[in-house]
């Protein structure tokens, strides 16, 4: 059974943490959720590095971000990828204080890695020894287009950014579950590709019912905005795996791609069929990725993973 406590920020805003594994296991791999979802989208792959032949090797946490699932909701200032960065270097340093990790980022999650490491450079090094992004992007919304037309996607995006606004002043509220499921059939549309699970359609609705509005509408500018590939550059030295459905209508392959080329030696996967919750929709394909680059870190030397950074590994 996972181990399950509160992280307090400096902020007053309360973290809800799991974590399922020997404290001191090897290597510690930390999980970061997408915007509006919470630490259970992670369960197969919870499962997975818990169960399989490494069990024991891996510390597995996973967390809810502030204003998601049982974490406490926020101020609206603080509702950015910048805070979020800041929001990690608080976990790792409270959760797994030594070792080597590894941080894997679906979405926004991945987004959130890449604001850690463009702002705490020092602490990232020495730190991080391997990355996995799945369905994210390193250049805002650059590339989504949902799918449509770029003149519909436009349309779209002003109604979205309009309400987002909206939301973002309605505090600690939720979304009425009722209205949630009447919008099942878009959530399915917007996040999923050729096939999904009723029971992973449900666990996303639960999921954005957890999510207070003022997160739903407050993240959004900051997640459209934002732009890391310089600081995706500086990590090429390290093991790294990139993946993306090519039904993927918010982080589409090119997001991926681009990824890819700013760490080349980054493993690229595309799911055909699969949409944005690869790690619902391809299970196996993203342990396979994972378990990948815990291998690689788990065969390294230890001075390797956790010594003192570099120069130029802190960019000095």
């Amino acid at each position: 059974m996972p181990e399950r406590f509160e992280v307090g920020l400096p902020d007053g805003v309360r973290l809800n943490v799991e974590a399922t594994g020997p404290a001191d296991a090897p290597v510690t791999a930390i999980l970061l959720h997408g915007w509006t979802l919470d630490g259970r989208a992670w369960h197969r792959q919870v499962d997975a590095l818990t169960t399989g032949p490494d069990v024991g090797a891996v510390r597995v946490v996973t967390y809810d971000a502030r204003g998601h699932g049982r974490s406490s909701c926020m101020a609206l200032p603080t509702a950015t990828l910048a805070q979020l960065g800041d929001d990690l270097a608080t976990v790792i340093d409270t959760v797994a204080p030594t070792g080597p990790l590894v941080l894997v980022g679906h979405s926004m999650g991945g987004m959130t890695i890449m604001e850690y490491a463009h702002r705490h450079p020092a602490h990232f090094a020495a730190r991080t020894a391997g990355l996995v992004f799945v369905s994210t992007t390193a250049e805002g919304h650059t590339h989504t287009v949902y799918g449509l037309s770029p003149r519909i996607a436009r349309l779209i995006r002003l109604a979205e950014t309009t309400g987002a606004g909206v939301l973002a002043r309605c505090g600690s509220w939720r979304a009425p579950r009722a209205l949630l499921k009447a919008l099942q059939p878009s959530l399915r549309w917007m996040l999923f590709g050729d096939r999904c699970e009723p029971a992973d359609i449900r666990l996303v609705t639960s999921a954005v019912a957890r999510a207070s509005l003022r997160s739903i509408g407050g993240f959004r500018a900051s997640i459209g905005t934002q732009h890391r590939l310089d600081t995706l550059a500086a990590l090429a030295h390290l093991p790294a795996a990139a993946l993306v459905g090519d039904r993927d209508r918010l982080t589409p392959p090119p997001c991926a791609e681009s990824i890819a080329a700013a760490l080349p030696a980054t493993e690229l996967t595309v799911c055909p069929g699969a949409g944005h919750m690869l790690m619902l929709e391809r299970p196996d394909v993203v342990n396979a990725a994972l378990t990948g680059v815990l291998s690689r870190v788990l065969a390294e030397p230890q001075p390797r993973i956790c010594g003192t950074p570099t120069p130029a590994e802190t960019g000095a």
